[in-house]
Order: structure tokens, then C-alpha cells, then sequence
């Protein structure tokens, strides 16, 4: 199956951008009556076409006026590779170097360089001059080495080795991943009749099918698919890294704007405040400062901000270094998306970068030394490393969570946590959790301390109840259940209390003379034994609720408490009458052991509030949780 793919155009003003595109694919890009009228390119065009292969190529088509960059911006974000276009007349100009930053900054992989107007050039020596220059040009950039293509949209000289270029650069391409988690930033919104609302933009991260509900962030609105098409095919399901054409229902194409992003409910929740990698360009005039206003621009979405510099006072033209931006509103975006920056006034781009967390806890500290290096590994870290930064929780988390905040496709997280685990540097916790090392350890020896701490503040009970443990440590009981599995060495559990190994209740001697003293008056009466109030008068308030919790007695009713022993014959007893067809009503069982109807019926309550038994008019029959 082939792979769809974008390319984006870049170059600066009238040096033959969208005629270009046009001549290649048959397709005029400018989409607006004021481009065509004027003759030049506003706002952002499509068009494609189909390689040798049957790979359909998308094109983005994008201004080269200095005064549309912010559109420019909002095309290029999605592309897997820029076609640079130079005029052969004019060469590189101030267009040209400002686009060819932009597509550094964002990591654009590859491109070629198409010199047009070669026809209006007929001095050969300039042309080489030309070239070098702008060989000279990408030098210092990630695209320095693109091969430079000499073409005439106006005679068609060169465009069939164009072509064949981009169909081999596309081929060398790494494949579009499919972590199944897709997103599509908003590039073009509009209304056609009888559908309704269109939204169109780079599919990233998944696939997208007919009928999947998603929600349109930020404002999470949600919408349903009601038809896909790429380059204006109908289709089912739309892969990564195609252009695609999303007919919405549910909505008003009013209520969306360019730059919101379309995905999966809850899986892009929109931020104020993101931490990034930045690189301030070496051609600037001078430093970025701490606190400079700027436009951020991600995916197709731009917005103002405040730029704060962590663990530096200035950037110098050239330095890169790590920042956190605070938003003017919400955006949504994710981890490893690239972005640029710029200044207002006067209006230019002065660097851009990565983003490494979209949604980072607080407002860090400017020196917090530790914060740039948990950026560092989030950004380089090999894929165990930076599996196990995402694992650092105080407690453990999901592993189904921790899958989806890793941004990894299945194979790859597998394989990332395989490789973390046998290093030592994350902890699976039964089937569903897991924790990083670190984190684990303390955890283990703050779980110790608070039991500890318990025993020693209430010898008479058991433990520490998992309800309180589970509110102390702050995590659910899915994993506070998996912690205790793991530390079965050292925490032992006795119904809903949990206790360290080798902790048991201690009397004195004179308690345990009192403890064989109802011992044995539970003993001589047992279907008639005293009140809990006798009991706890005999032996004290604090022994008896001891006693209680082992589980040596057990409280059917405020006033009615049975020894273990006599308490499970009675149970039995309850059910062997049931089994034997005759009717079990408290009169039955009262006859049966000997006692009174008070003893009886609190006993049957017990047993239906157990779901033991159930109860049927005024009669029992075994209920949904009866031993066999």
C-alpha cells in the first residue's frame, strides 16, 4: 500500500510558486477571486498529484509576501518535505532566507530547489552563479545538499525531472507513523451546500473514519465524521500524512477557525503553558530576553505569548536553550511538534523549535536546575529513557496511560518498555501498572513508614485500613492493589487491613485472663451468647474492638455478636435447612439453634446484607454470593 505524502512550496514573492504548482499538477492553487485578480497568492492552496508509483503527493501551496507570512506559517507545519522555489532572474532574496529559516526550525527533512523561469535566463554562466549561491545558501541550514532542478513552467523544460525527483525524494522518506492517535490541525474551514461544515488539514498521528465522533479543540466541541475525502476522492478511512477534507455534522462552520485541531475526545486537551526547545537564529539583531512578547505559531494555529527563559538571562543570536511559553489563550498541541516564533514589531521570525511538554504542572522557576534537565532527556533521551521520565509518578500509573502520553505506536512502546524494564528503569506492577525505579522505591519505604507508624500509634488493631493507605498515598485502588501484591514480603493484608509481616496484636496477661473468660461464656451460650456491651465490659472497649478486627467474634448487629466458630456452623446450618426444601424463616432457624427470635433474625439480616441469603416474603433462599 502506498503512502500518501505533503510537500509545501517556499520562496519568496512573484519567483513562480503557484504556477509552478499548477504546471506540475494541472491544478491552479489560488483558491480566491482577489489572488487571481491581482495575481498573487494571499492565503494558503491546495493541489496534487498522482506519482509513477500511484502515490497521490499533496501540495501546499504557500504566500511569499512578507506581509502573509502567518499564512505561510499555517501550511507548512504538516509538510514532509519543501520544494524551495527561486526565480532564476532574481536569485535568493530576503523572502527566500526567511522561509529557508522557517523550514529549518521546523525540521523539515528534505527538499529540492526548483530554479524557475530558466526560459527568461539565457546567460549560462549566471545561471551557475545562481546555483552556487544558492548551494552557498542552504549550507548553514538542515537542507544544505538539495538538489537544485533549472525549469520553465512556461515551456516545460525540466518539470519531468522534477517529478521524478520528488517521487525519489518521497520514497527515501522515513514511513508516516501510525500511533493511533489522530489529529488534524484545522487548515481551511468552509461550508458547501447540502453538506455543511468542511474542515480540511495534514492528517497526523492515526486514522480517521466515517462515523467516529471526535471533538474539536481547543472549546472542545464535539462533531461526528460524516465523509472523508482525499484529494477529493471519497474514502472510508483517511491514513497519516494525507491531505484530507473532513464533512462535519453536528456543528456550525461558524464556530470553527483555522488552527483548532480535530481528534479523539480527551486526547488533546488545550494548554496556556508549554516548555520548549529553542533556537534563537544567529541573524538576529540581538538576544531574546527574558519576558519578550511574541507570535507562536504550531501546526496551523498562531497566537501571542510571553517568552520565559529557564536557566538563562538572555539568548544570544545563534544559542539555543529552553523556554516556557505562556499563552494568551489556549492552543492545542503536542509533544514533538515543531513551532516558530516571532516579534511583532517590527514583524520577523526570530527562531523556533520543539515543543517537549504541552502540559507542564505550574510556572516553573527560572533556575530550578533540575527542569532543564528533565527537558533534556524528554527531548534526546533514548526511548526507554524517556519512557521512564513519563513513568515518574509518585505512584503507579496505567500502563494503558502511560502508552498513550508516550506519543509511541504499539510496536514501538513495547519495545521501549521491554528495553526500561530489563535496565532496571521501570517497574511493571501486575498486568496494568507501572512505575518508574525511583519513584518506586520511595514509594515502598513511605508505604513502610506509614505503617510503622500506625502499629505504633494503635497496638490493638490489625493495621492501617486499605481505604486510609489508599487516601494517604493518593492513588486508586487498582494500584494500591498492585503495590501490595508486589511487597508481599514486607505488607501482609488481613480482609481491609493491611500490615506490615510480622506485626500481630500483643496482650498483657491480665487481658488474656479476661479474654479466656468470654472465651468461655461465648463458649457455654453459643447460639445465645452475651451483648457486644457485656463483651467489651468483661475485657475492655479496646481489646474487644481488637478482637473484633482479628476476627475472633463477628458483629451481625449492634447488639448481637457471634464466636467465630459458632457464628460459620451457623451459616452452614442456614443453608443445609435451604437445601433441604424447607422453608427458612426466622421462626425455622430460631427452632433449629436453640435461641431466640432476636438472635435469629438478626442473623438472617446479616447474612441477606452478605447476599448469603435472600430474602423471599418472610421466607430465605441462597442468595447470589452462597458458598457452594
Amino acid at each position: 500500500m502506498f503512502q500518501a505524502r505533503v510537500i509545501g512550496t517556499a520562496g519568496h514573492i512573484d519567483h513562480g510558486k503557484s504556477t509552478l504548482v499548477q504546471a506540475l499538477t494541472g491544478i491552479h492553487p489560488d483558491r480566491l477571486p482577489e489572488e487571481r485578480a491581482r495575481k498573487l497568492t494571499i492565503d494558503l492552496g491546495f493541489a496534487w498529484l498522482t506519482l509513477d508509483d500511484g502515490s497521490p503527493l499533496g501540495i501546499v501551496d504557500v504566500p511569499g509576501h512578507r506581509d502573509f507570512i502567518q499564512n505561510m506559517l499555517a501550511g507548512v507545519g504538516g509538510i514532509d518535505a519543501a520544494l524551495l522555489v527561486i526565480a532564476a532572474d532574481e536569485g535568493v532574496m530576503p523572502q527566500t532566507r526567511e522561509h529557508l529559516n522557517i523550514l529549518h526550525l521546523l525540521g523539515i527533512p528534505r527538499a529540492l530547489v526548483a530554479l524557475t523561469k530558466c526560459d527568461l535566463v539565457d546567460d549560462e554562466e549566471w545561471l551557475t552563479l545562481v546555483q552556487l549561491d544558492i548551494a552557498d545558501t542552504l549550507e548553514e541550514t538542515a537542507l544544505a545538499g538539495a538538489e537544485i532542478y533549472p525549469v520553465s513552467a512556461h515551456t516545460g523544460a525540466g518539470l519531468e525531472q522534477l517529478r521524478v525527483a520528488l517521487a525519489n525524494l518521497l520514497r527515501e522518506l522515513a514511513p508516516v507513523p501510525d500511533r493511533d492517535q489522530p489529529r488534524l490541525p484545522i487548515d481551511r474551514v468552509f461550508t458547501l451546500d447540502g453538506f455543511g461544515t468542511v474542515v480540511t488539514g495534514t492528517l497526523r498521528g492515526g486514522r480517521l473514519r466515517v462515523g467516529e465522533e471526535l471533538a474539536i479543540e481547543p472549546g472542545e466541541t464535539r462533531a461526528r465524521i460524516r465523509a472523508l475525502q482525499c484529494y477529493e476522492q471519497p474514502v472510508e478511512e483517511a491514513r497519516p500524512g494525507a491531505r484530507v477534507a473532513v464533512n462535519l455534522s453536528g456543528l456550525r462552520g461558524e464556530s470553527l477557525r483555522r488552527g483548532q485541531v480535530l481528534a479523539r475526545r480527551g486526547a488533546l486537551p488545550a494548554t496556556r503553558l508549554i516548555d520548549v526547545h529553542y533556537q534563537h537564529l544567529p541573524g538576529n539583531p540581538r538576544p531574546l530576553r527574558h519576558n519578550t512578547d511574541v507570535k507562536v505559531f504550531a501546526g496551523a494555529a498562531e497566537c501571542g505569548a510571553r517568552a520565559r527563559l529557564l536557566g538563562a538571562e538572555q539568548l544570544a543570536p545563534g544559542e539555543d536553550g529552553w523556554l516556557q511559553l505562556r499563552l494568551n489563550r489556549p492552543l492545542a498541541i503536542a509533544e514533538g511538534d515543531r513551532y516558530i516564533l516571532r516579534i511583532p514589531s517590527p514583524a520577523r521570525t526570530i527562531g523556533g523549535g520543539t515543543i517537549v511538554d504541552p502540559q507542564p504542572q505550574r510556572r516553573w522557576k527560572r533556575f530550578a536546575s533540575e527542569r532543564p534537565a528533565i527537558l533534556e532527556t524528554r527531548l534526546r533521551g533514548n526511548p526507554s529513557q524517556r519512557l521512564a521520565q513519563r513513568a515518574a509518578h509518585p505512584t503507579p500509573i496505567p500502563i494503558t496511560d502511560l502508552r498513550a502520553a508516550s506519543g509511541f505506536s504499539a510496536d514501538e512502546f513495547e519495545t521501549a518498555f521491554a528495553h526500561a524494564e530489563a535496565n532496571g528503569e521501570v517497574i511493571r506492577l501486575g498486568k496494568n501498572f507501572a512505575q518508574a525505579s525511583a519513584p518506586h522505591r520511595q514509594l515502598r519505604r513511605e508505604i513502610v513508614a506509614l505503617l510503622t507508624d500506625h502499629h505504633a500509634r494503635n497496638p490493638m488493631q490489625t493495621g492501617m485500613s486499605q481505604e486510609e493507605l489508599r487516601s494517604r498515598l493518593d492513588c486508586s485502588a487498582a494500584a494500591l492493589a498492585a503495590i501490595l501484591a508486589e511487597m508481599e514480603d514486607e505488607v501482609a493484608r488481613a480482609g481491609e487491613r493491611v500490615h506490615l509481616v510480622g506485626h500481630e496484636i500483643r496482650f498483657s496477661a491480665e487481658q488474656n485472663a479476661r479474654i479466656e473468660q468470654l472465651a468461655t461464656a461465648f463458649t457455654h451460650q453459643p447460639s445465645t451468647p452475651p451483648a457486644p456491651r457485656e463483651a467489651a465490659a468483661l475485657v475492655g472497649e479496646e481489646v474487644w474492638y481488637a478482637l473484633l478486627e482479628r476476627g475472633d467474634y463477628v458483629l451481625v448487629a449492634p447488639e448481637v455478636a457471634f464466636a467465630r466458630a459458632a457464628y460459620e456452623e451457623f451459616c452452614a446450618a442456614c443453608l443445609r435447612l435451604i437445601d433441604k426444601g424447607s422453608p427458612l424463616s426466622a421462626s425455622a432457624l430460631r427452632d433449629h439453634l436453640r435461641t431466640s427470635r432476636k438472635y435469629a433474625i438478626a442473623l438472617l439480616e446479616h447474612l441477606d446484607a452478605r447476599g448469603v441469603t435472600k430474602r423471599i416474603g418472610d421466607e430465605r433462599v441462597r442468595g447470589p454470593r452462597a458458598p457452594e
